[in-house]
This record gives structure tokens, sequence and C-alpha cells, in this order.
């Protein structure tokens, strides 16, 4: 009895403990191409890629339907109005609105240097002053100088560029009617309305003439003498 009660104990076996359901993996999501970019920076609109498009006018996209442009507007007049822009994102660029009072109109002008008079009386060609000699005023103000004479109740809002050839340029100038009453109430249009800005294109004050006075790119020091005009201060400015 001794030696039974000597043996050792019998040890309870202990249940497992049931371990935690696994956890599911996790499903692996493929982004879209591009994705990683649209978030960033965001989707483009439409004038984005207009902009684009006509960065480069000669690509394989533009060169057809710029070289049957150019066949076409060649058989035009001078003077061309349309009825809505062509590079619609620098035409809003520059202020146009689609509204009653603005007149688009295609412009032809001549290309090349200022052709001069040739002197017949003696002297070397190199003193006769006829090559190389061009006018410090562009052809695009020119364009918009001519546009404004030929419609003379409009001022010149600004003016672009939509094409050339070997002969002659193309420039689109935004011309606005003074005295319609919706440019009149619009306070955000009625500026141009000021006497202020009567025969703009011919002050230079429309951003082609703008530049052409130094008064666009050229600031700081080097400068000063460009305002308020090339003619002032005896002629000292750039």
């Amino acid at each position: 009895m001794a030696e039974e009660s000597k043996a050792a104990p019998v040890k309870k076996e202990r249940k497992a403990k049931a371990s935690p359901p696994a956890a599911p993996e996790p499903s692996v999501v493929v982004a879209a191409p591009g994705a990683a970019e649209k978030k960033k920076g965001g989707s483009k609109g439409m004038y984005h890629y207009i902009g684009e498009a006509w960065k480069d006018p000669d690509s394989d996209d533009m060169s057809d339907l710029m070289w049957q442009r150019l066949i076409d507007w060649r058989k035009e007049g001078t003077f061309v109005r349309v009825e809505r822009p062509l590079r619609l994102d620098r035409a809003r660029a520059l202020g146009y609105k689609a509204k009653p009072g603005f007149v688009i109109v295609r412009a032809k002008v001549r290309r090349g240097g200022l052709r001069k008079h040739r002197i017949k009386k003696g002297r070397r060609p190199k003193r006769k002053g006829i090559l190389k000699i061009t006018m410090r005023k562009s052809i695009q103000r020119i364009a918009e100088e001519r546009t404004s004479k030929k419609y003379p109740n409009c001022e010149v809002l600004a003016s672009y560029w939509v094409g050339q050839d070997g002969r002659h340029k193309w420039y689109e100038v935004m011309l606005v009617d003074v005295n319609h009453p919706v440019i009149k109430s619009d306070p955000k249009l009625n500026w141009i309305c000021s006497p202020k800005q009567s025969d703009r294109a011919n002050r230079g004050l429309t951003p082609a003439g703008k530049k052409g006075r130094g008064l666009v790119r050229t600031q700081g020091r080097g400068v000063e003498k460009n305002r308020p005009s090339l003619g002032a201060h005896n002629r000292q400015g750039t």
C-alpha cells in the first residue's frame, strides 16, 4: 500500500489554448498607370493641351493642318473677321471673353526687313543703307495698327501669332467695341472705354507695343531711361 501511495501522480494533460484566427492577407491593389501623376499634379484641362499643340506647329499632328490653313488664308484678303479665336488659350490669357462687343480679325502682314528705296547715285553698296536695316517696330505692331485703322470704332486689346509662310505672317487681333453696352456695364472690361486708352495700338499700349518699347522684359538697373518712353531723357533709352 505504501509503495502504491508513493507512485508518481499522473499529470493532467493541459488543453492546448486555441490560437486566434490568422488575419486575412491584404489584397494587392495594382494602381492604374498615371494614377500617381494625377494625384500629384491633378488633371490637365483643355487649355493646357491647346497650348502644348501650339508650342510646335511643325509637329506631325499640326503640320498637315497648318499647311491646309495657309493655302486657304493666301486666297483671302488682308483682314478677315472670324467667329472665334483659333488659339483659345492664348486669347483667354490676353483678356478675351466670349460676349458681345469682342471682334476677332485675322490680319496678314508682309515679312522681311525695311524696304528702302535704292539710291542710284554714286556710292558703294555698303553705304547705300538698304540691306540689313530693319524697323524698330515689330511686324505684330504693324498688324495691330493697320487693323485699328480698318476698324476705327474699336480699340485693340491684344494680338497673337497664328501662322506664317515665306512671304507673310498672320496675326489674330482682338478688338473691343468701346461703345457696346455690354462692355460698358462690365466692371472688369470697362477700363478700355476710358479716354486714356484711346488709339491704344498706335500709342504702344498693347502687350506687343509695351514689349517693343522695352517695358516688359527689361526691369531693374540699367533701364532707368526706358520710362516714360524711349524718346524721353534725350533718347538715352535702349
